[in-house]
C-alpha cells in the first residue's frame, strides 16, 4: 500500500484511517479472526518507517500483526556483503521492534502487536513480469544459486532468532515464479536454496535459543565487519530434541567451531546435514539436478559436552541434536 506503483497505493494517513474502519468491521463481524496492517514494503521506502508508525498508532487496538516485506538482490555482484545479508535483515526487524515497543507505550497499552514478514525472497535475475495475455506464460522464473541459498539460510536464521518479536513468515512464492521448485509436465526441480528451507522447517521446533557467537570477522562493502558465522538454534521441550544452523559466509576459509552448551548437553547429534560449494554461482539445472543438494555428513561424537565440527567455507549446515 506504501507503493506509489501499486493500483489502489494510498498515502499514510489514508491507508491507516481506511484499514482501521475496515478492521473495525471485521472485528464486529468475528471478533476471533487476527488481521495484519500493511507495513513498508522495505526499508528503503522515504516513507519508512514514518509510515509503520503512524499506521500503528492509528489502527493498535484493532490490528494483531504488522506487515514487512523485502526482496533480497545481488546486482551488484559484491557477494561479499551479499552473503551478509542477514545484519540487514536483523535490523529491519530491530526498528520495526523498536517502533511497536514505542507505539505501545505512548497508547499506555497493555496489547502486544507482532511483525508478519509476509513477503520475502531473493529476486533479481528474472524480473519479466508481463505474459502479453498468453496462457500460463513463464515469467519470473528466477534461477538460485548457492550464494542465494545461503541468504536464505540467513534470512532463516533471522526469523528464528528474532520469533519473540516476528511471529509470521510467509515466503513468495511456491512454485515457478521467484521459486525454489519448477516444473515441467514430467518433472520437479530443486533449487539450492530448497534444502535450507526444507532443513529448518522440519528441525526448527519448540523455543528459540538465545546462542552467544563467537568468530572470526571479515570486512564487507555494505556492513563493515561481520563475523564470519551466522547462527540460529532451537531447542523442544516435548520431544527433547534440538537443531543448530549455521552458515559459514567465508568464501575460502573452512572454521573449526566449538558447540558448547552451558547446562545440560545433549547425548550425541542424531543427523548433520550440509549444503555446500565451492562456486558462489553454481547452480542446479534439469540437465544437473543435484549439482548443490543438501547432504548428510558423518557426527562426531560430544567430548565433555562439546562438539566440535569442521565448517566448510560458503556452506549451511543443520545440526540435530
Amino acid at each position: 500500500m506504501d507503493g506509489p506503483w501499486q493500483i489502489g497505493h494510498l498515502d499514510m494517513d489514508e491507508y491507516a484511517r481506511k484499514a482501521r474502519e475496515a478492521a473495525k468491521m471485521m472485528k464486529w463481524h468475528d471478533p476471533s479472526i487476527k488481521l495484519i496492517s500493511c507495513g513498508s514494503s522495505n526499508d528503503r521506502m522515504p516513507t519508512y518507517p514514518e509510515w509503520d508508525r503512524f499506521t500503528l498508532e492509528t489502527c493498535w487496538d484493532q490490528i494483531d500483526y504488522h506487515s514487512m516485506h523485502y526482496y533480497a538482490a545481488n546486482r551488484e555482484n559484491d557477494s561479499t556483503s551479499y552473503l551478509a545479508s542477514a545484519v540487514q535483515f536483523e535490523a529491519f526487524v530491530e526498528t520495526l521492534a523498536g517502533t511497536l515497543r514505542y507505539v505501545k507505550a505512548k497508547r499506555r497499552s497493555n496489547k502486544d502487536v507482532y511483525l508478519s514478514w509476509d513477503e520475502w525472497q531473493v529476486w533479481y535475475k528474472d524480473t519479466s513480469g508481463r505474459g502479453n495475455w498468453t496462457e500460463a506464460p513463464h515469467l519470473s522464473e528466477e534461477i538460485y544459486n548457492l550464494e542465494d541459498a545461503l541468504v536464505v539460510a540467513q534470512w532463516l536464521n533471522v526469523f528464528l532468532r528474532k520469533s519473540d518479536v516476528l511471529k509470521i513468515a510467509c515466503v513468495a512464492q511456491i512454485v515457478n515464479v521467484i521459486s525454489w521448485l519448477h516444473t515441467k509436465t514430467d518433472g520437479l526441480l530443486k533449487q539450492p536454496s530448497f534444502y535450507p528451507f526444507m532443513l529448518m522447517s522440519n528441525m526448527a521446533r519448540g523455543k528459540a535459543l538465545d546462542l552467544q557467537v563467537q568468530a572470526p570477522q571479515h570486512e564487507t562493502k555494505k556492513y563493515g565487519d561481520v563475523s564470519q558465522l551466522d547462527v540460529s538454534g532451537s531447542y523442544d521441550e516435548a520431544t527433547n530434541t534440538g537443531a543448530v544452523f549455521i552458515v559459514n559466509r567465508s568464501q575460502t576459509e573452512s572454521i573449526v567451531t566449538d558447540l558448547i552448551w552451558q547446562s545440560e548437553a545433549p547425548q550425541k547429534a542424531k543427523e548433520i546435514w550440509q549444503l555446500a560449494g565451492t562456486d558462489l554461482k553454481a547452480m542446479n539445472s534439469w540437465e544437473q539436478p543435484n549439482n548443490l543438494t543438501a547432504l548428510q555428513i558423518s557426527a562426531p561424537a560430544l567430548s565433555d559436552g562439546t562438539l566440535t565440527l569442521k565448517l566448510s567455507p560458503l556452506s549451511f549446515t543443520a545440526i540435530k541434536l
